[in-house]
């Protein structure tokens, strides 16, 4: 690699989902780097002990919306992976929110990025800055180049689209001393792996129910997803490249990709769940699309009119029911043309490592 020995990383949103295991990548994988800031609103310490005699993780407290707290977190840093992100497709937290932190805040790190000169910049975007749309457009097997009707209302894919279109646009600009600023985009489609909040939740359910899931969405139904792991891997590599082909890689987006099968939400769920005895009810939907599509009205209705008093945030409200019944599928090699990208982990080594976590699981739920 052409970069330069003893280089600074910051990683923004370091001690999320995705940031911990990018950290965790970084140390083991990363090239020439001297030190890893791990930029958080909430810290998680025990990233702290990753430290060796080559690499220096040292944590720092701030909060991405905050243009002063990013300024003391970035100065002096070569190459900024910015993963901060507020994830909410449930209406958990107000809109304004969720823009003040993914808009507002990617244009913090864009503004530090141009005062001091920090040339490199990798942006964690996300597939719903595509789809799946409110339409209910199927994307089968589409690559960055496919044609789809882009089309979202809902807070958070509309504050990942403009901060996607923020990155790129700033590629090639000319910041301090005369650099040049070279940023690329990555676009995960659904991440799984260990310590992914979202599939806890479906195990306390599964729990509750005594093991049973009921089926709720199409077996025809097929959402691409990904493992976290590779998620991480093509961000280390992307930072890499970035700094040697800043041409080729500039202005780019990649969508995340390993061997991960094509599966509903639910299957796909199934293949870690069934691990701890939780059996699929039903080959087919035991409730009809328009009952759970009323369903998620009176989700949607109850929030609105409970919004004065507290927060009622369902996991099923109309945005969420049409992303899980419409097929969302990414076939590309962009990535591997561009910088080698190759999955890290197989598939079975993917899924081998999620089982243990979801087992883990099941054997703290014993405990308490």
């Amino acid at each position: 690699m052409s970069a330069g020995k003893g280089q600074v990383y910051v990683v923004t949103g370091g001690c999320g989902f995705l940031g911990s295991h990018l950290v965790r990548m970084l140390v083991e994988h990363g090239e020439n780097l001297s030190e890893i800031r791990v930029f958080d609103l909430h810290l998680d310490e025990t990233l702290q002990t990753l430290s060796n005699s080559q690499v220096k993780v040292q944590l720092v407290q701030g909060d991405i919306s905050c243009l002063d707290d990013v300024r003391g977190a970035l100065r002096g840093s070569h190459v900024v992976i910015h993963t901060a992100s507020l994830v909410d497709v449930w209406g958990r937290v107000p809109a304004a929110k969720v823009t003040e932190v993914n808009v507002n805040g990617t244009e913090n790190v864009l503004q530090v990025c141009g005062e001091e000169g920090i040339q490199y910049l990798i942006y964690t975007s996300s597939m719903e800055v595509v789809g799946p749309n409110q339409h209910g457009d199927h994307f089968y097997r589409g690559n960055e180049d496919t044609k789809y009707r882009v089309f979202h209302k809902q807070p958070y894919p509309l504050s990942k689209a403009k901060a996607e279109k923020l990155v790129l646009q700033a590629n090639g600009r000319k910041i301090k001393d005369g650099k040049t600023l070279y940023t690329c985009a990555l676009r995960p489609t659904g991440i799984y792996g260990e310590g992914h909040g979202l599939m806890k939740d479906f195990y306390k359910q599964g729990v509750k129910t005594g093991g049973r899931v009921f089926r709720a969405i199409s077996p025809s139904i097929e959402h691409g997803r990904v493992y976290v792991g590779n998620v991480a891997w093509m961000h280390v590599l992307a930072a890499q490249y970035l700094q040697e082909r800043p041409d080729t890689l500039g202005g780019q987006q990649y969508f995340c990709y390993d061997h991960s099968p094509y599966k509903s939400y639910e299957d796909f769920n199934m293949e870690f769940l069934s691990s701890c005895g939780f059996r699929m009810v039903g080959s087919r939907p035991l409730v009809p699309y328009f009952l759970l599509y009323l369903l998620a009205l009176f989700n949607a209705l109850l929030q609105w009119l409970l919004h004065p008093f507290c927060v009622y945030a369902p996991i099923l409200n109309p945005y969420t029911l049409s992303v899980a019944s419409t097929t969302f599928t990414v076939q590309t090699d962009k990535a591997e043309k561009h910088f080698g990208y190759r999955p890290l982990y197989s598939w079975e080594e993917c899924k081998s490592r999620t089982i243990t976590w979801v087992q883990s699981l099941e054997k703290e739920g014993k405990k308490h």
